[in-house]
């Protein structure tokens, strides 16, 4: 059994049972609305939360777990002897990833990794279980921070935004921007490129078209991708996911497509029915 405990934060977006089976620790970030706090997947779910946006018609903040909130995770397992490996939401998103940083700093030098995953969602999930997996491969912190290192420039970060409200509502576009893509029917694609959220292109007309497209994107690049492990991630559209799933499976020979939702925090800034495909390319 490896003495390393893997952790992330609720951004990871990994499933549920994935985490029980793997034991990779979870510390959440923060929503809030009004003066009312929420950790992401613990006090409130997706749907709640979008039940609660449209109740009070704003969006809520988000804030990184304080470095007192990492002290607490990390503290029982080195307590134990164990040192701890933490993947984090990309430093250009969030003030997450300094926060892990400081905690470190108060445990002896070397027992709390920190690496900076340049990435979020199941973007960082990739990394995650990377390091998972060379962890029971009985690789040390050193061997495991420097195959991430090596691995988060490769993982491809991909989806589709279904309307631009979220964006408005969180102050990332203007009230034309609004009106016009709305009339348009403009579904922006963004990218996470240098771990910030970029769009990359926009598709005009149907879901299903710009779904096509991502899609596409995807399966032309079958040949440059590490065929462990694709994630379909979304935001309460799981019908959608389950097709893309579907001819990812027949498309691309991957070991594995796994679905997965996203949580509160990604959800907050990207709105309902938001869909990626993530994977890892070659080295």
């Amino acid at each position: 059994m490896s003495n390393i405990k893997i952790f992330a934060d609720s951004t990871c977006d990994l499933p549920r049972e994935w985490l029980r089976d793997y034991d990779i620790g979870i510390i959440p970030l923060y929503v809030t609305f009004g003066d009312q706090n929420y950790r992401d997947g613990i006090d409130i779910t997706t749907p709640e939360l979008y039940s609660k946006v449209d109740e009070i018609g704003s969006l809520p903040k988000t804030a990184a777990p304080s470095p007192a909130d990492f002290i607490q995770a990390f503290a029982p397992h080195i307590e134990e002897g164990k040192d701890i490996i933490y993947i984090s939401l990309s430093s250009e998103l969030s003030s997450t990833y300094q926060n892990a940083v400081i905690a470190a700093g108060e445990f002896p030098e070397g027992k709390v990794t920190v690496i900076d995953s340049l990435n979020l969602s199941t973007g960082i999930g990739l990394q995650v279980m990377k390091a998972v997996k060379a962890a029971e491969q009985g690789k040390s912190p050193k061997e495991i921070a420097e195959l991430i290192e090596r691995i988060k420039p490769l993982v491809e970060t991909e989806f589709v935004i279904d309307s631009l409200d979220y964006l408005y509502k969180g102050g990332r576009c203007s009230g034309m921007q609004n009106l016009v893509g709305s009339l348009l029917k403009i579904r922006p694609v963004i990218k996470v490129i240098d771990g910030k959220m970029t769009p990359a292109y926009k598709v005009r007309g149907k879901r299903e078209k710009a779904l096509e497209q991502m899609l596409n994107n995807a399966v032309d690049k079958r040949d440059q991708m590490d065929n462990d492990l694709i994630f379909v991630t979304h935001s309460l559209a799981e019908e959608d996911a389950r097709e893309l799933k579907r001819i990812l499976e027949e498309k691309t020979g991957a070991r594995e497509v796994a679905l997965s939702d996203a949580g509160c925090v990604i959800s907050s800034h990207c709105g309902a029915k938001t869909i990626g495909i993530l994977y890892v390319k070659k080295a």
